[in-house]
């Protein structure tokens, strides 16, 4: 007996059905990001390493999918270097190319080689997947899209703020109620300055980062594990456990970090951002959250981050401001700020509130039955005419028993079913069947388009 074929741990199939909804939530994102003035652009499934290689952490590098050179790799080697089988060394020799490993360092890649055909500030969005070396488990793939926009070229902070409102609008669409965190980079500068621990700010945020998840006892138990100070724990506590609306955290953080330049600057760019969306009345919960920390050396001001209210799972977007996208590529001082939707996630979500329209997951809406050629040949026409009225038919390709072609349309969630017989034929109508409720009724082509368009 053939072994049964399988998959790459980490890697998905997806069903019509499971596709009818990623393409609802990718539809959906892109007809937000078209609506804000975003262009699309792709790039290579495969980079050069040279361009992936030490953009992520040494982490991040183990991480990578490498590419192996095709041809005869093991001529340029030695035997010693073969014998020695150190496998970073013999990947460097002969693996030139690597998957993608997300789409932040290819897209900062094509701007610098196509900077003198794009208009800054350039407003660009990807929707694509990535590859990650990662162990597979729960909610963790080696293979997921991400769905990111950025502006680049631009300092201004109506960036951020339209970023916002982009956020809102996406998840107005799909019906998920949300929270848009918002913090800075430069207060959580300015904190570590004001409790003299400026050297420990990765140290602190990460720790602070887990708040939610570990509980205020155990992350001033992991600052002091990082050699973080009594004194300082004791400073930071009144700061991290702030409540109150936006404008008094504000407030109170101008007082705080009155000591600090820096830290003040990050309060009025969140000032500044909070205070234009307050104005547009956005739908959805947007708070100032000093406990937001992500990707604290990847950014350098605004700070985004979104959970969903009504299911338990992690942030579902993100993203923040970024002084340098492009310095690693030789290209000093284009300023960038984006954020990425996670897709796989904003999936699950829609599931579990069972948010997905009807319309996006039901494919044909309208299934000819077919009892013999010369029906055939009568209904042929009658589908070109409901295909072009933008409703989606198909025929049964076999005449086959009515039983098997009525399974076809069941199995299929196929809304309505055209009959055609001699009686049909000789009135020049069909008699349309209502799957849901059983309901048969004698129609003209055109009463049968507008009654599956009702």
């Amino acid at each position: 007996m053939a072994t049964k074929p399988g998959i790459p741990k980490g890697t998905r199939d997806f069903s019509p059905v499971e596709m009818a909804k990623r393409n609802y939530i990718f539809d959906t994102i892109r007809e937000v990001f078209y609506l804000y003035g975003f262009q699309q652009i792709e790039t290579p499934s495969m980079e050069n390493l040279s361009t992936l290689m030490g953009k992520y952490g040494e982490e991040g590098d183990k991480l990578l999918f490498k590419i192996q050179n095709s041809g005869d790799y093991f001529s340029g080697l030695t035997d010693e270097e073969l014998l020695s089988r150190n496998a970073a060394r013999l990947a460097s020799k002969f693996c030139e190319k690597g998957l993608r490993y997300d789409l932040t360092v290819p897209f900062a890649r094509y701007v610098v080689m196509h900077r003198d055909e794009i208009t800054f500030p350039f407003k660009r969005f990807q929707i694509q997947p990535v590859w990650r070396a990662d162990r597979p488990q729960k909610g963790r793939y080696r293979e997921f899209y991400q769905c990111d926009a950025d502006v680049v070229g631009s300092n201004s902070l109506l960036n951020e703020v339209e970023l916002v409102q982009m956020i809102d609008t996406v998840f107005n669409r799909f019906g998920i109620r949300v929270s848009i965190k918002v913090n800075n980079r430069k207060i959580l500068t300015g904190i570590a300055e004001i409790i003299g621990e400026a050297d420990k700010i990765v140290d602190i945020t990460v720790a602070i980062d887990k708040l939610d998840k570990i509980g205020l006892d155990n992350v001033n138990a992991e600052l002091a594990s990082k050699g973080i100070s009594e004194e300082a724990i004791a400073k930071l506590q009144p700061i991290i456990q702030l409540k109150g609306t936006n404008a008094e955290k504000l407030a109170t953080l101008k007082q705080v970090l009155a000591g600090s330049e820096t830290g003040l600057k990050g309060v009025e760019e969140s000032e500044f951002i909070l205070h234009a969306v307050e104005g547009l009345h956005v739908k959805s919960e947007v708070e100032l959250d000093l406990t937001l920390a992500r990707g604290l050396n990847y950014y350098t001001g605004a700070i985004f981050e979104v959970k969903a209210f009504d299911v338990q799972i992690g942030s579902i977007s993100g993203g923040g401001r970024y002084d340098n996208l492009t310095g690693v590529f030789g290209m000093d001082g284009m300023s960038g700020v984006g954020i990425s939707f996670g897709a796989d996630r904003i999936y699950d979500v829609l599931n579990q509130l069972d948010l997905y329209p009807k319309e996006a997951v039901n494919g044909t809406q309208l299934l000819f039955v077919n009892f013999g050629e010369a029906e055939a040949a009568y209904v042929l026409p009658v589908l070109m005419q409901a295909r072009e009225a933008g409703i989606r038919a198909e025929i049964y390709p076999d005449s086959a028993k009515m039983k098997k072609q009525m399974g076809y349309a069941n199995s299929k969630n196929i809304p309505f079913v055209a009959l055609v017989g001699e009686t049909e034929m000789n009135e020049g109508k069909v008699t349309l069947k209502n799957m849901t409720t059983g309901e048969q009724t004698l129609v003209t082509p055109e009463e049968l388009i507008a009654a599956i368009r009702k």
